[in-house]
């Protein structure tokens, strides 16, 4: 991580699609070029996992740690593979461009798998295999079994939380899990089968990406969602009562983004309990999250020192209370597993001594947000760009921020403009505000400066990703077809020539 280069961030479902939703089809292939074009070797995205509609449909609620979003997954390439032929798409809903409309994409979406389901079983006499499929079931064992079950489980329950699933199903009796297995042999098999579909169109983008000299930044929230297949199946990992509901749940306490906090409500790590198996959950989520990513940002890093656990029932994340983590115990076994853990540490919010301490013994590097550079005492500001180091990477913003003209427009005061102002030598407009960040993120020591897409563009306020503690509207942004074009790359390319980052 120390060769100086700089990257995008844009998530797959923001790129343009005519399906809805961005997903691993030609635009994604488009995109890696464009970033070839532009100078970039970075493409980061957020996680990749199912997410679920009653959580707004965010990356970083999921049914599952380690499972491929169907959404994802491309129409043109199930085309083009043959598991469904051209007129299956005839019928495509008129989307819009400019935003995601889960709902209606995940009907279309659902409807599609289902046709190639049908032609997978068709081709293989209806008895189960293919080589490649066998060998991706036979790989992925360990999570998907569980994966399958329980999403085919969820929908034969009517969609109800597993907690709420009789009592044998909940608390995973085999008996009733053999039996169920029988009952729902075939809805099972779909699920793998859409798993080994998303996987199978992954690994052809990265390979793609690959060649081309662009690395791939991934992302892990630390926390998993409770109605998920990891929980259901590994309840003893997380603080839960008999019945499997969480006794305390996580959050974040009063900060820039809100007033109470964030309350989260994921249930949090029972660390006595991993630590008795070595953290072999983890082990085997971080191994597979390096084989999906070349590097990873491992999400609220300051959890993994002492995190905020606030009682079940609580409204608000106010009357939460940090809890300590055997940080050590745990690097030091993640270290002794991976020769090499590529790992960018999401360092933001209120940040002790400690957590500075323990990411400088294992070498991972924070993140210095430029929108959070201009506010109070620059002496003391550690975003400021002179206070930038070589064991960092640099942000205009990131996924939960505004974009840099809706903060300067929406958020920034007058002295916070002022020190903008002063800090790049003269003032400009709004227009002007996201160039100048950009051309920040570039000149900064740290090595790697990622530039959010709607940055780059220029783009306000309507462009957010996502604002934190509101439960709806976010995620939902798309590049427009073309937007991405060659007179933005080749304006990239010569801010990456100048600050030395091709």
């Amino acid at each position: 991580m120390k060769t100086r280069r700089s990257g995008i961030l844009l998530h797959i479902t923001s790129l343009p699609s005519p399906y809805g939703i961005g997903d691993l089809g030609p635009e994604a292939f488009r995109f890696a070029d464009f970033l070839v074009q532009g100078g970039q070797s970075i493409w980061q995205m957020l996680p990749l996992g199912p997410s679920i509609p009653f959580c707004g449909n965010s990356p970083y609620a999921a049914t599952s740690a380690f499972a491929g979003n169907p959404l994802l997954i491309s129409p043109d390439v199930l085309v083009q593979d043959g598991w469904i032929t051209a007129g299956d798409l005839s019928g495509c809903p008129a989307f819009p461009d400019e935003r995601v409309d889960f709902e209606a994409v995940t009907a279309f979406k659902v409807s599609l798998l289902n046709r190639a389901f049908d032609r997978f079983r068709d081709q293989i006499g209806g008895h189960g295999g293919g080589a490649g499929f066998e060998c991706f079931c036979a790989e992925e064992a360990d999570w998907l079994e569980n994966h399958a079950l329980f999403v085919s489980l969820k929908e034969y329950f009517g969609g109800t939380a597993w907690t709420e699933w009789p009592r044998d199903a909940r608390d995973r009796q085999p008996g009733s899990l053999h039996v169920l297995r029988e009952r729902l042999g075939e809805r099972i098999e779909r699920e793998k089968f859409i798993q080994y579909i998303f996987f199978t169109q992954w690994r052809r983008l990265k390979r793609y990406c690959a060649d081309r000299g662009i690395q791939i930044l991934g992302d892990i929230p630390i926390y998993v969602s409770h109605d998920s297949a990891d929980v259901w199946a590994n309840r003893s990992f997380f603080k839960l009562d008999e019945a499997g509901r969480p006794t305390c749940v996580a959050g974040v306490p009063p900060d820039y983004f809100s007033a109470t906090g964030q309350l989260w409500g994921n249930p949090v790590y029972n660390w006595d309990a991993l630590g008795a198996t070595r953290y072999a959950w983890w082990v085997r989520r971080f191994r597979h999250n390096l084989a999906l990513f070349d590097m990873v940002r491992l999400d609220h890093f300051r959890g993994f020192v002492s995190y905020w656990e606030v009682p079940a029932g609580e409204r608000t994340a106010v009357n939460g209370y940090w809890v300590r983590v055997p940080v050590r115990d745990f690097m030091d076994t993640m270290m002794r597993r991976f020769s090499y853990l590529p790992l960018v540490a999401e360092d933001l919010g209120v940040i002790t001594p400690e957590v500075r301490e323990i990411m400088m013994e294992y070498g991972f590097p924070g993140m210095k947000v430029l929108l959070f550079a201009f506010g109070g005492d620059p002496g003391r500001n550690p975003y400021v760009p002179y206070r930038h180091t070589a064991e960092s990477v640099v942000y205009t913003g990131t996924h939960d921020n505004n974009t840099a003209r809706g903060w300067f427009r929406q958020e920034a005061d007058a002295s916070v403009r002022q020190s903008f102002f002063r800090y790049i030598g003269h003032e400009v407009t709004e227009d002007e505000v996201p160039l100048e960040m950009v051309r920040l993120a570039l000149a900064s020591v740290a090595p790697m400066a990622v530039l959010s897409m709607q940055d780059v563009l220029g783009l306000g306020e309507k462009a957010r990703m996502n604002t934190p503690a509101v439960t709806h509207g976010n995620w939902e942004w798309r590049l427009l077809p073309g937007q991405a074009d060659a007179v933005v790359a080749q304006r990239l390319l010569d801010l990456a020539r100048l600050y030395g980052r091709t």
